[in-house]
């Protein structure tokens, strides 16, 4: 028994040696990644000028760096929720966002500039106020144009924005200089207007509750500044996304020989399918555990509704049941998911996956319990007594009369909600999340082609609406064979 004892006093002492290895505390970044040369994915990483220049200073602090990919109207949010330590994409500091954020030092000087199509007759700025203007939605050049210019029409990134002027959409695309020069540079049909709009300041947003995070990145700024790694960085960046650029333009000619190229740029080159083949798992994840909720979710508060509705019970729960359906149907998906995130969350690090499986869950049930409520008072209300003169209670009666018949009548309803399910999955991307739709944006913000990578999408997604909307059908028929 001693040596036995001694064995396990080993055992546990190499075991807690082993635990007793110290972690680097997570400094988590928030940016959006489709501003280049600022931030973009390259082989299924998160690169450019903002993220290295975090990378080394996280490096040189302790921390071990994780890069969220969200929209960029969300990443002042999230660090101000405490969904990310620092913000880096790019971001202006505008006394509006000093309100809600700290700022570190700034490290680069940037403008805004117009982009106008090859030989657009604009020869001032003041010819813009008559054009229709494209911009990304919540950046510095939105609220400049907004502000002393005209209402813009605004886009989810750059990308969709530069690539609606391509296709004559637009007349003007107002956007920083830096990913200005990067689309110009693709796209020989664009130009580049030669005076800036307006210049501005970058800096990095960090929760006004770090102020010890917030020292010691403004410290290691000034290094970078007075050692010249961070000039070395950003002449980098600046210097790749020209080559990526160049890299990127079709120089094939004859209708099959720019498709294959532009097949092989957008889907081919550094394996940039795997974007969609990862946001097709997510997508189909998040929808059959929605799917499975807003069932559980529909089922009860319809059931609860016809009792009510029948017998005159539960009248606490069927006002709940009210409430419930009022609040969930009369606003938006994209709202109900970005109050669960940022607020009903906003303290607890839950994974984003199961956040947005928990908002379209809860949003699908209140269509469902409507449904299935629907299907069950469409059953004619002498089946009810007939089963109560039978012998049944109201709650066999409901289970082995009632429920299997609306079943049957409300399932095409309820594959519609589905089908509709599936593609409200594609507002994930606001929580950081790389759906299917997210995916695309990715292959967009890359080849700044937007015809080819929103094509696969939709077909995606056609795909597998079809594949469901046949095994409905078929489910149907199978309950015709059973009458």
């Amino acid at each position: 028994m001693k040596h036995i004892f001694a064995v396990l006093l080993l055992l546990t002492t190499l075991f807690m040696t082993g635990c007793g290895k110290e972690k680097k505390p997570k400094l988590i970044m928030v940016t959006n990644a489709a501003f280049p040369p600022y931030e973009y994915m390259v082989n299924q990483r998160i690169d450019g000028i903002d993220p290295e220049i975090v990378r080394r200073i996280a490096d040189k602090l302790g921390y071990e760096l994780e890069i969220h990919d969200m929209a960029f109207e969300a990443v002042i949010a999230a660090v101000q929720s405490g969904k990310g330590d620092i913000a880096a994409s790019g971001i202006t500091v505008t006394e509006e966002r000093k309100k809600q954020v700290n700022f570190t030092i700034p490290y680069v000087v940037a403008n805004q500039m117009v982009i106008l199509p090859k030989n657009s007759p604009v020869k001032d700025l003041a010819e813009l106020k008559k054009l229709r203007i494209g911009v990304q939605h919540g950046t510095t050049g939105d609220l400049y144009v907004a502000k002393n210019i005209r209402e813009p029409e605004r886009f989810a990134n750059g990308a969709l924005a530069v690539a609606a002027l391509s296709a004559k959409k637009l007349d003007a695309v107002v956007i920083d200089q830096e990913p200005a020069e990067v689309y110009v540079r693709q796209m020989p049909q664009l130009q580049l207007f030669g005076k800036p709009l307006t210049s501005e300041e970058y800096a990095f947003a960090i929760n006004k509750e770090n102020p010890e995070l917030l020292g010691h990145f403004n410290e290691e700024l000034h290094k970078m500044k007075e050692d010249g790694s961070l000039a070395a960085i950003i002449a980098h960046y600046r210097s790749e996304s020209g080559k990526t650029a160049s890299q990127n333009a079709i120089v094939a000619e004859g209708f099959f020989g720019k498709l294959q190229e532009s097949l092989y740029l957008n889907f081919f080159k550094d394996k940039r399918y795997m974007y969609l083949v990862k946001g097709f798992g997510i997508t189909l994840y998040i929808t059959v555990f929605a799917v499975l909720m807003g069932l559980v979710i529909g089922f009860a508060v319809a059931v609860i509704r016809s009792t009510a509705d029948q017998t005159g019970k539960w009248k606490l729960l069927n006002l709940l049941c009210k409430i419930y359906l009022t609040v969930i149907r009369g606003t938006p998906v994209v709202v109900q998911l970005l109050i669960i995130y940022f607020v009903i969350f906003g303290t607890v690090n839950v994974d984003k996956v199961l956040v947005a499986i928990i908002a379209f869950g809860i949003n699908s049930g209140a269509y469902v319990a409507e449904i299935i409520r629907g299907g069950i008072m469409s059953i004619d209300r002498g089946q009810m007594e007939a089963g109560r003169s039978l012998g049944l209670s109201h709650r066999q009666t409901m289970e082995q009369i009632i429920l299997p018949q609306a079943f049957k009548n409300v399932l095409p309803s309820l594959g519609n909600e589905f089908v509709v399910l599936l593609k409200e999955t594609s507002v994930a991307g606001y929580i950081a999340l790389q759906d299917l739709t997210k995916a695309g944006d990715i292959i967009r913000s890359q080849t700044y082609d937007a015809f080819l990578p929103l094509i696969a999408v939709a077909l995606i997604y056609l795909a597998l609406v079809t594949l469901l909307t046949s095994l409905l059908t078929h489910l149907e028929n199978r309950l015709k064979k059973n009458e």
